[in-house]
């Protein structure tokens, strides 16, 4: 009988994995329908070979690193109960892989690949796990601290702070030290439009990515016996406020509408399974007006270049999402309760933390060392000659 309830539960697990694996197509398609077309090879290049090394990363140190676990035993240890224990290795590995997903939106057209690459097996191997073990193995006492000093743990079901916040804010050092695309900017202070080269394959992006985040949230439970139907239904609730919402702040503009779901999904990864689906509508309402907004204001005001707006998206959506846990996840507000509101703000303010820090180091050392940025005059980013391999005519043109 265990053996039976250890093989379903494996089977559960890896359909998660499976589904959140898929949701790195979006990512991928979601880059490439954005960044201009000479780009759109680099961008499919870049989500795989970042998912790969994360793969290495997370197996050899990052998994270690959050969980105490080694893999560095013989194949019938790891065999165990139907290879749980692998296949939820495998469902965490595609969590972690997201961050990477995340700062590519960011630096897309500008960042030199091979140098990524190094930034995302640190990223992976050390930052995220680093933050993810505090959370979800209460490693170094804090949660411990946290529930003694608040009356409750922070509180993040499926990764609000430490998978989108956390990736949002490594984002955003990153996207500064690299500065924006050449000419996004004139010197009179006027602004080059970008516009997506390929709507209907961001439009596929987003479609991939809101269907894998029901694998995403509702599988986080990581058993059978621990699923939950309230999760699936506050996701949906979620998505829905924040598509219209991103549809009347954004008046309407495709590229709002298709990431409005991704912003109100973001938010409400930490509290899904305490929410009452009304707080799941406005958490995601919320998120996809603070997203348009933001987005409008980090590039139009701030002249920050984030291409696909991933800190307005993934971080500080990532962040309200923490706190909104705290708020509608309350017991007058409708919610299950078993949360504070001190707790979960101090949890995502203690993950931006994390992740600016860490992102500083990595990437800081990267500029100082090989570089981070193309040079439009002599580098040409590897990753691109796959284009001229498939069409001998084509010009070269450089990602700046």
């Amino acid at each position: 009988m265990d053996a039976l309830k250890s093989g379903s539960d494996v089977l559960f697990v890896l359909l998660g994995g499976i589904m959140v694996l898929a949701m790195h197509a979006g990512f991928a398609f979601l880059e490439l329908g954005t960044v201009r077309k000479k780009n759109q090879v680099n961008a499919l290049v870049k989500i795989l070979t970042d998912f790969s090394i994360s793969t290495i990363a997370y197996f050899f140190i990052g998994y270690s690193i959050a969980y105490g676990v080694s893999f560095f035993s013989g194949a019938e240890v790891l065999a165990a109960r139907n290879g749980y224990d692998l296949v939820k290795f495998f469902f965490l590995l595609t969590f972690a892989a997201a961050i990477p997903a995340i700062v590519s939106g960011g630096i897309a057209e500008r960042a030199r690949f091979h140098p990524q690459l190094a930034a995302t097996f640190a990223l992976v191997g050390f930052v995220y796990p680093f933050f993810e073990g505090i959370v979800w193995n209460g490693n170094y006492g804090l949660q411990a601290w946290l529930e003694a000093a608040t009356g409750a743990r922070f509180h993040d079901f499926a990764g609000s702070v430490v998978v989108h916040a956390v990736g949002g804010w490594i984002a955003l050092p990153a996207v500064l030290l690299l500065g924006a695309r050449r000419g996004r900017y004139t010197r009179d202070g006027l602004i080059s439009a970008h516009p997506p080269s390929n709507i209907p394959f961001l439009a596929l992006g987003a479609w991939i990515l809101t269907v894998g985040w029901f694998g995403f949230n509702v599988m986080s439970a990581q058993l059978i016996e621990s699923v939950s139907g309230l999760v699936a239904v506050n996701s949906l609730m979620a998505m829905v406020g924040g598509t219209l919402a991103a549809l009347f702040i954004g008046k309407n503009d495709p590229g709002f509408i298709h990431n409005g779901p991704l912003a109100g999904l973001v938010a409400v990864c930490a509290g899904s399974d305490l929410m009452h689906p009304l707080g799941a509508l406005a958490t995601g309402a919320i998120a996809g007006a603070l997203f348009v907004w933001m987005f409008m204001v980090t590039q139009n005001k701030w002249k920050i270049d984030d291409v696909l707006g991933v800190w307005p998206l993934h971080g500080l959506c990532g962040a309200w999402g923490g706190v909104a846990a705290g708020i509608f996840g309350q017991q007058a507000l409708g919610g299950i309760g078993g949360v504070s509101f001190a707790a979960q703000l101090i949890g995502t303010l203690g993950g931006i933390a994390v992740a600016l820090i860490g992102s500083l180091v990595v990437y800081g050392a990267i500029k100082r060392t090989v570089g981070l940025r193309l040079d439009p005059e002599s580098e040409f980013n590897g990753a691109d000659l796959s284009i001229h391999k498939v069409s001998a005519t084509a010009e070269r043109e450089t990602n700046w």
